[in-house]
């Protein structure tokens, strides 16, 4: 299984879903579905699987209420990002020490940026009075995680290649916010008076 573009689909689903991941890595491994490489195959434990399970199942439920997602996904910032960072140390342990500490950043930048993505959108759907999209939302980035994680073990190179895309489009879609939010900071300081007058002719 080539490394690099596993643990690059690995790491922003683990962003969104540490636990589906988790859980969805030692099934196939225990079910004998897929080959994990030799450092992650202590995942297919059957102690590792349970926990994970539960842990899913608690986010499960805790994704899909207001606030309480909001606080659980702020919390679990020191969860996701160093635990997908140490998936992908594991997986790229025959790996040369420096080759091994680029995937290693790559793989906490990655999950920093979907979990990051994750967090931001769902403080924006918090302020939402109806529950429905927080459900429509939490279920979409279980699917997401699910499915990803699977697609990188069995389709690592086409897995990596979506995942480039999606953060293309974080990376265009957070620049977008983040000069509006800008622009509008400007202009509430400066004042109502600070436009410059339009001159007709």
């Amino acid at each position: 299984m080539p490394i690099v573009p596993f643990v690059i689909a690995l790491s922003f689903a683990a962003g969104l879903n540490l636990y589906a991941t988790v859980a969805t890595l030692g099934l196939l491994g225990r079910a004998h579905m897929v080959t994990l490489p030799s450092g992650l195959e202590p995942l297919a434990d059957t102690w590792v699987i349970a926990a994970a399970v539960v842990l899913f199942g608690c986010g499960f439920f805790a994704d899909k209420i207001p606030i309480v997602d909001l606080v659980w996904n702020v919390a679990h910032t020191f969860i996701r990002i160093p635990v997908a960072a140490l998936l992908a140390w594991r997986a790229s342990s025959h790996l040369t020490p420096g080759m091994q500490a680029l995937v290693v950043v790559a793989s906490a930048a990655i999950a920093a940026a979907s979990h990051g993505a994750k967090t931001a959108t769902r403080t924006l759907v918090t302020a939402s009075p109806e529950p429905v999209s927080n459900i429509t939302l939490s279920a979409g980035e279980d699917v997401v995680s699910i499915a990803l994680t699977w697609a990188a073990t069995r389709h690592p190179v086409a897995a990596s290649v979506v995942t480039v895309v999606m953060l293309v489009g974080i990376g265009i879609l957070f620049r977008r916010v983040w000069l509006g939010l800008r622009g509008g900071w400007k202009r509430l300081l400066e004042g109502p008076g600070s436009e410059k007058p339009q001159v007709t002719r």
